[in-house]
């Protein structure tokens, strides 16, 4: 955790420590959280009020860290360059923002390279940011934390999902008003791929039935200690799927024909059987060159974006639900709750899901 953020010395400045004042005025403690995955960079600064907290930057950048490195166990010099570049935003912004306090984690890519560490040492030298290669099981809660507010209240079992670039958490939600809002993860499971790990493997560009069905059996596969976990969990008639992605934010896109993406009409969206079905299917039937022309897609995860899908639906041939609520948050929205209710601060004094 980056409990002091430091500018590095080109830079020739110090940010101020966690819960410092700005001199001469009374300032709010600023939070940033920083999520470095397999595909993506991402940034939120944020400040709490009395409902949660409000984003006051952020960004969000495709990387590829993880490009070839199911192939070649290591991460690669291009992708290294490439995300230093991002970081380097990513620092100049907290730096602005006079962040006092923030936790700026790496996940799948970081922890499977054979070079994760020593890149790790690379962006502290280079630009002062002390990433922390966070475990699976920590990824799991987090993302619980940031996406779980979203699920059905009266739901007494939900599977969460959050299809990533190198690896995807699955996790069993108990909670419900019956049991006074205070749910918690009742088994979780981070499987081994993602759309790029897994796009690398079978081909994303001109993907056919045969190699889709492919996808989608070896994800079943890698399902298989979950389903076990949970083969006496009881699915209650409220039961739901609830998913972060990118994978399920293009769907909801795709199902929304927006002409250009837009988190306020995607975030927290319910989506039945039907309409997912519709979706995938629209998705599959597109060339690459349509995917890559869509709005809600772009050529950066055209590749990426039916392995997505092939992940969702081995996750829903094994878990079917009648309803499936898309989440544009995850693990910066959970890393922010959880700083802020260490803190005493906002609404967190207590999660809901844990």
């Amino acid at each position: 955790m980056s409990e002091v953020f430091t500018l590095s010395p080109d830079q020739g400045t110090d940010a101020p420590r966690p819960g410092a004042r700005a001199p001469g005025r009374s300032t709010p403690a600023t939070y940033a959280a920083l999520d470095l995955g397999t595909n993506n960079c991402r940034l939120l600064v944020a400040r709490p009020t009395a409902e949660g907290f409000r984003v006051i930057d952020a960004f969000s950048r495709i990387v590829r860290l993880g490009e070839g490195l199911s192939l070649t166990g290591r991460l690669g010099e291009a992708a290294i360059v490439r995300t230093i570049e991002a970081l380097r935003i990513c620092r100049d912004k907290m730096a602005a923002r006079g962040v006092t306090r923030a936790r700026t984690i790496a996940t799948e890519a970081c922890r499977s390279a054979e070079n994760g560490a020593e890149f790790v040492n690379l962006v502290q030298e280079r630009l002062g940011i002390d990433l922390e290669i966070v475990d699976r099981e920590t990824e799991a809660h987090l993302a619980a934390a940031g996406v779980g507010e979203l699920a059905d209240r009266s739901a007494l079992s939900i599977v969460m999902f959050d299809i990533g670039g190198g690896s995807s958490e699955i996790i069993w939600l108990r909670g419900g008003e019956s049991s006074g809002g205070a749910g918690r993860v009742g088994a979780w499971e981070s499987m081994r791929l993602g759309v790029v790990s897994l796009a690398e493997k079978f081909g994303g560009v001109d993907v056919t039935d045969e190699t889709f069905a492919a996808m989608t059996a070896h994800v079943a596969e890698a399902l298989a200690p979950f389903i076990a976990k949970v083969a006496d969990e009881t699915r209650c008639d409220r039961f739901h799927l609830l998913g972060t992605s990118g994978t399920v934010t293009t769907i909801a896109g795709v199902h929304l024909n927006l002409p250009r993406y837009d988190r306020r009409a995607v975030d927290g969206l319910w989506l039945g059987r039907a309409e997912v079905d519709d979706a995938v299917a629209r998705l599959r039937s597109m060339s690459y060159a349509q995917r890559a022309a869509n709005a809600c897609i772009g050529h950066e995860r055209a590749d990426l974006v039916l392995a997505g899908c092939a992940i969702l639906e081995a996750i829903r041939e094994h878990f079917p639900a009648e309803r499936l609520r898309i989440a544009d948050r995850g693990l910066r929205e959970g890393i922010l709750s959880q700083m802020m209710r260490e803190d005493g601060v906002g609404p967190h004094r207590r999660g809901r899901w844990r």
